[in-house]
């Protein structure tokens, strides 16, 4: 699906900046020791078997298939750059910006972790891509336990050898791919016998057609017109705040609801305020958000890929009070929480083949979204990268065609890190988002306080 969306301008990688604390990974010159983590990083590679490899298509129908990369390089992969000391917040900011706007090489495994050092603090980041058909962002946060500590390490082992498999030849390719769609056939056959022969089974058959049905409704419906839905040019501006996480969890228990209310709540507000800082004689918009939901079970807890639906949220940025923006918002997910959208929004995922890519060109003319907004829990503890300690992890949600703004957030230790993606000509003032953002999280937070004893008296 994330390889079908994909444009030359809409390019379908995930990442984040991550910020460190040097540490004993400091040089004497006081760049980073990149061959430390080269070393780090390759000995991590065998339990991710994926990312040494590369994408190769099947006969027939080009459907794409995963084959270790015979020519697989790390140093292709693990970049290292230097910025002109001292190197400012906005030398980094320009530079992720320039980083994140190339799409990644599909004759390469489908990943890039870039090494940046010369930050005036001292310390480095790492800027990562990731194809969206690799992770989502879940799964991008297991990836990260992968090459993170909760202590700090002096060294790993040296990686051991890898010898890369064949590719598999056309022949074995077409009879994998008719086999499948053999068994795909006999499974929805063998569903509907039992369908037929089972009540229970064709009320489960009625829910889904019901949850799909309700689904397309949804995505039938053209969100409102926004600034944000232009269309975009390959150029990408990164921006990124963090807050403070206790306080967003005092803010969800004051007023109940969950960590993601409080997030879509935040995010609401900023856009409320940015849109009427950029023109403060109209009334901005409700807009309408896609928020990507995790549906692995227990079972496939820690796996790579993707396992993700979406709920569609209307979002009340026409709304001046915080506290009203809150209780409408957690009236929506409580609702959705009690229907059927997931199933439906599961169901979308699942298609594939002609139908799949009919629903790409439909989804880029019908727009039934403004932009997307996901929040992902990420480790509740410090960790590290060998001796380095991680401070912020700021992620990054990629933009599909005509939407320009995609807003992801990641929480981890006692932060909320927000990573604000834009086209930089439709959204070419994204600081001042950014700023809202801090304002809008600053305004909910007082908002939600109790009231002194004197006040409720009076």
């Amino acid at each position: 699906m994330f390889l079908r969306f994909e444009r030359p301008n809409a390019h379908m990688h995930v990442g984040a900046i991550l910020l460190f604390d040097a540490g004993s990974l400091r040089t004497a010159s006081g760049g980073v020791d990149v061959r430390r983590i080269r070393r780090h990083i390759s000995a991590q590679l065998g339990a991710i078997p994926r990312y040494r490899q590369r994408l190769h298509p099947a006969p027939i129908d080009g459907q794409p298939v995963w084959v270790d990369d015979a020519q697989f390089d790390l140093d292709k992969h693990v970049r290292h750059v230097r910025l002109v000391r001292p190197g400012s917040a906005d030398a980094l900011h320009a530079l992720a910006g320039r980083i994140l706007s190339e799409p990644l090489d599909r004759r390469r495994p489908l990943w890039e972790m870039w090494l940046v050092d010369g930050l005036a603090d001292g310390g480095f980041a790492v800027i990562t891509k990731m194809h969206h058909c690799m992770v989502d962002g879940v799964a991008g946060a297991d990836l990260l336990a992968l090459l993170l500590t909760p202590a700090p390490l002096a060294d790993t082992p040296s990686a051991p050898p890898w010898v890369p498999r064949p590719a598999p030849g056309s022949w074995q390719l077409v009879r994998e791919r008719l086999r499948r769609r053999t068994d795909t056939v006999r499974e929805i056959a063998a569903e509907l016998w039992h369908g037929i022969r089972r009540p229970s089974h064709a009320r489960e058959w009625a829910r889904r057609a019901g949850a799909l049905w309700q689904a397309l409704g949804i995505g039938l419906r053209p969100a409102p017109d926004s600034p944000f839905n232009r269309p975009i040019g390959p150029h990408r501006r990164f921006a990124w705040r963090a807050v403070d996480l206790g306080e967003v969890k005092r803010i969800k228990n004051e007023l109940g609801g969950t960590v993601n209310d409080v997030v879509l709540a935040i995010t609401a507000g900023a856009l409320s305020r940015f849109l009427r800082r950029r023109d403060p004689d109209a009334e901005p918009p409700d807009l309408r958000a896609f928020v990507p939901v995790n549906t692995r079970t227990a079972q496939q807890a820690g796996t790579l890929g993707n396992h993700v639906a979406g709920w569609i949220v209307e979002m009340p940025v026409s709304v001046r009070s915080p506290l009203m923006r809150f209780m409408r918002i957690r009236t929506m997910t409580a609702a959705l929480k009690g229907t059927n959208p997931m199933a439906g929004a599961e169901l979308l995922s699942e298609a594939a083949g002609t139908v799949l890519s009919v629903g790409v060109h439909a989804l880029e003319w019908l727009r039934p979204f403004n932009l997307v907004v996901t929040n992902v829990p990420g480790p509740p503890i410090p960790l590290f990268l060998l001796g380095a300690r991680l401070k912020r992890v700021f992620p990054l949600v990629p933009l599909f065609p005509n939407q320009g703004l995609g807003i992801a957030v990641f929480s981890y230790a006692d932060s909320l890190c927000w990573g604000l993606n834009a086209d930089c000509h439709v959204v070419p003032d994204l600081e001042a988002l950014a700023d809202a953002v801090s304002d809008a999280f600053a305004e909910l937070a007082a908002a939600a306080r109790p009231a002194a004893p004197r006040a409720l008296a009076g």
